[in-house]
């Protein structure tokens, strides 16, 4: 996105430092990434960035208001709601497209806000490690608000461990070692010491959870979780003594209620020129006419699982409840970047920190996801190059 920067990437680029690159990813992660990573991180300009940075604090004052939070009550699905929630989400992830408005500007537009844990020690690691293989402007770095590799690590700690001792803390998935992220897993257990850990390993006696470790049971006071609620509650094989609804003395990290309030639920009550028209399917009184030009979304799904790309009539009408679905206007994505096999779409994520006593979420840290077709995500983009997942760097 920045033309010269682009320009001396691209020239600079092969295919050998490419696989020398997934070597090293691999030979550190201890084991093969499955995801696929791409071949270029994005270099994103000052007058796009200060779009992205105003079109989050635009929403994020919508979804951290007194009065949303009233009003989100309705997206927890009462059997899962969880108990002493937090007053506020210590993490929240906001999604934008990067695409062109009418008069041919750069401009971001949400496709989605969460507040679930992302990539956050696997994002660092990649930034240095494309600085490792490829050039990376000295004048650019993938952190924000002034943190440098020190103080984001010291942040990291500050939130997940929260002041416990490491080996008190977990993070908390399904078969983990099964997940495609994986490598953030190990990651955050090599930068902070603290284990990850399915869900059925979770002891519970009373309202003391515990976890075994080198032949120790050791007590859990804190949960990293990175459990999806919809995945766990289609996984009836699994046996457990924990099933995150109950009342039990832990803090989290961001507690799960706000996976449910921060979610495909709040665009309907943004109100921005970075958010796409977006009403509850319930409340759409008359189908448009041009439904081409919108996606159907299920509020409760995660990595775009259940989206309707090309709406017709009939997906409307046979949906039997509605109120759990959006009906969004879609962003067109603009190919920003410049690979040698032909232009780019790209996806921006920004990752917010928001810890005890700080007015606001601070943003610390970015993710990209690169596309050739239709849409963002491994099945649209199968076979094709440079393309997968990334990091952006911005001015300092």
């Amino acid at each position: 996105m920045v033309p010269a920067y682009r320009e001396k990437y691209n020239q600079q680029f092969t295919d050998e430092k490419y696989k020398q690159f997934l070597a090293d990813l691999d030979k550190e992660a201890g084991y093969h990434i499955e995801f696929r990573i791409a071949e270029t991180p994005i270099f994103v300009p000052r007058s796009f960035e200060d779009k992205l940075i105003a079109g989050g604090k635009e929403i994020l004052n919508t979804v951290t208001s007194t009065d949303y939070h009233k009003i989100s009550d309705g997206a927890i699905p009462p059997q899962l709601k969880v108990p002493n929630e937090d007053a506020r989400p210590q993490t929240i992830a906001i999604d934008f497209a990067i695409c062109k408005n009418e008069e041919g500007e750069l401009i971001p537009q949400l496709i989605e806000a969460q507040a679930f844990p992302s990539l956050f020690g696997y994002q660092h690691w990649l930034a240095i490690k494309f600085r490792q293989h490829f050039w990376v402007p000295e004048n650019m770095s993938h952190l924000f608000s002034g943190f440098n590799d020190a103080t984001y690590i010291e942040r990291l700690r500050q939130w997940i461990l929260a002041g416990e001792k490491p080996e008190n803390v977990v993070l908390l998935e399904i078969e983990p070692e099964k997940q495609k992220t994986r490598v953030d897993f190990e990651l955050t257990k090599k930068i902070l010491g603290i284990e990850y850990i399915c869900i059925s390993k979770v002891i519970r006696e009373g309202r003391q959870l515990y976890y075994e470790k080198e032949g120790r049971k050791l007590p859990i006071k804190r949960i990293y979780n990175r459990v999806i609620f919809d995945e766990f509650v289609k996984r009836k094989d699994l046996q457990c003594q924990f099933n995150l609804v109950e009342d039990v003395d832990i803090s989290w990290t961001v507690h799960p209620n706000w996976f449910f309030r921060i979610s495909k639920y709040a665009m309907p009550f943004i109100n921005s020129r970075y958010v796409p028209k977006t009403q509850f399917l319930h409340q759409v009184t008359t189908i448009p006419d041009d439904l081409e030009n919108y996606v159907l979304k299920p509020l409760f799904s995660f990595s775009g699982h259940g989206v309707i790309f090309d709406v017709k009539k009939e997906d409307i009408t046979s949906i039997t409840d509605p109120q759990n679905y959006i009906l969004q206007r879609k962003v067109q994505y603009a190919p920003v970047v410049q690979s040698p096999t032909g232009p780019v779409k790209a996806e921006i994520r920004l990752l917010y920190i928001w810890l005890p006593g700080e007015a606001a979420p601070v943003l610390t840290i970015n993710l990209v996801r690169l596309s050739k077709g239709k849409m963002i995500g491994v099945d649209y983009n199968k076979d094709l190059d440079w393309v997968g997942g990334s990091v952006g760097f911005y001015a300092l």
